[in-house]
């Protein structure tokens, strides 16, 4: 799958959740590899944030992106509903400190991403694959997230609130297909007991009714729900009954936990890859969100490129009868023994290395090693693969070298490793030529990579 850019630019418009600004945000198409970035078109030089986690600069009411001394808040709606449309890559100016709260949920963005489409570009989506269990905690306030291996991304929360009105609440998304009909429309929420102290620390100047679900879950004086309201600028109310005081009801019983689950996804957006693997959070919140997504972005950073998923007990997508059928390579220097993904633009091959294998009583005796010019040629035969699989006739043409570059290797590969083959194709197929990056690993390390160009050439 490629990654994706908006097909054209979309606004929104309101008022910012806590600086109470008229606020406008312009969402607009970007290249390959650009990510998310937010550019503060009301600022001198228009300075711009990357979307990543490491910009993260407060969580306390919402997640803070910042860069000396620029900030942008209240983003993570708007990163949620990007990233459950599967856009990878978008730049969004905005003329204030923050992005309009709008109704306080994610719907607005994805009815205006749904609207505009989106436009697929020529570079594929690289996904960070979440291998084993990855866990961060915090003692203090008792919150979890944990991203468990899957094939694909999927989020589950469980919120805990010492509230009569709002109990435990779990909420689930299996499919980022289902984010709009599932999530999308679920509001942010906050207690009456909590707003007067977050007014007086600046925040929520915009907040009203219409934007979030207001929970009375403690008794409290007239004359305090007053105060209250005229800091607000909210009609006076008298208030019998603990529960959600909003005149729209509920949209589903458990909304909160369904936003909460929409923040965690917005948070991961920072990540700033695309993930396959389950989150399991309990008791999330913007802050054990920003220290997983700091976490796990430390290992995207050092990781040049994973290792592809190898399990043995599946079974091979073209076995070694098939690579004979493809391959005109025989003893002893046929180097892959089966296939195990492949697709258009992109193949994974197996080479089990043994003990016997012929090159090994020349180098080295006393040490075996596997030449790093086979492991070249290991890969470039998983790239003829590649090309020659969607060849009517393949058996009919032979790929050939005719140049390599950037040769490294990193690591002895000897006997009993086994070598996974990942080779990709750099652009199209032009004129019988075909540009391939390769990579060689055991386990999870590289031990070889390598640039080359091959040509397809006609049997005789």
């Amino acid at each position: 799958m490629n990654q994706l850019t908006l097909k054209a630019p979309f606004t929104v418009k309101g008022k910012g959740l806590h600086s109470g600004l008229e606020i406008t945000a312009v969402f607009q198409p970007a290249p390959t590899n650009h990510g998310y970035k937010f550019r503060r078109i009301d600022l001198e030089d228009t300075p711009v944030i990357d979307a990543v986690a490491e910009n993260v600069v407060e969580t306390t009411r919402g997640t803070v992106l910042g860069k000396k001394n620029v900030i942008v808040s209240t983003v993570e709606h708007a990163l949620a509903a990007l990233y459950a449309s599967g856009i990878d890559n978008c730049l969004i100016d905005v003329d204030g400190p923050e992005l309009p709260i709008l109704d306080g949920s994610a719907i607005q963005y994805i009815d205006n991403i749904e609207a505009v489409g989106t436009e697929e570009l020529n570079v594929e989506k690289d996904y960070y694959i979440i291998k084993e269990k990855t866990c961060v905690r915090d003692d203090e306030t008792g919150s979890m997230l944990t991203m468990y291996p899957d094939d694909n991304f999927s989020v589950e929360v469980m919120v805990e609130y010492n509230s009569a009105v709002l109990p435990n609440q779990f909420a689930i998304l299996d499919d980022l297909g289902d984010f709009k009909q599932e999530v999308a429309s679920a509001r942010t929420f906050v207690f009456v007991k909590e707003i007067e102290a977050l007014m007086n620390h600046g925040l929520i100047k915009g907040g009203d009714l219409d934007n979030a679900i207001v929970i009375y879950d403690q008794k409290a004086e007239q004359e305090t729900i007053d105060r209250i309201c005229d800091m607000v600028n909210m009609p006076h109310m008298t208030l019998n009954e603990l529960g959600y005081i909003n005149p729209k009801p509920l949209k589903w019983d458990n909304e909160p936990a369904r936003h909460k689950l929409v923040d965690v996804i917005g948070d991961l957006a920072l990540i700033g890859r695309p993930l396959k693997g389950r989150v399991v959070s309990i008791r999330p919140g913007h802050t054990i969100n920003n220290k997983f997504t700091r976490m796990l972005r430390k290992e995207v950073k050092h990781t040049e490129i994973q290792a592809p998923v190898y399990n043995p007990n599946i079974e091979p997508i073209i076995d070694i009868n098939g690579i004979r059928k493809l391959l005109p390579h025989r003893y002893p220097f046929l180097l892959i023994d089966k296939v195990i993904k492949i697709d258009r633009k992109h193949c994974v091959a197996v080479k089990n290395v043994t003990t016997n294998e012929p090159f090994f009583t020349g180098h080295f005796p006393q040490e075996p090693v596997m030449p790093g010019v086979l492991q070249v040629e290991a890969m470039a035969q998983a790239a003829g693969v590649l090309v020659l699989n969607y060849l009517e006739e393949p058996e009919r043409y032979s790929t050939y070298f005719l140049k390599i570059d950037n040769v490294k290797f990193r690591q002895k590969v000897v006997p009993g490793n086994t070598l996974l083959l990942n080779v990709s194709l750099m652009t199209e197929i032009r004129r019988g030529c075909a540009i391939v990056k390769g990579y060689a690993f055991v386990g999870e390390k590289i031990v070889c990579e390598a640039e080359f160009m091959a040509q397809i050439i006609k049997n005789k």
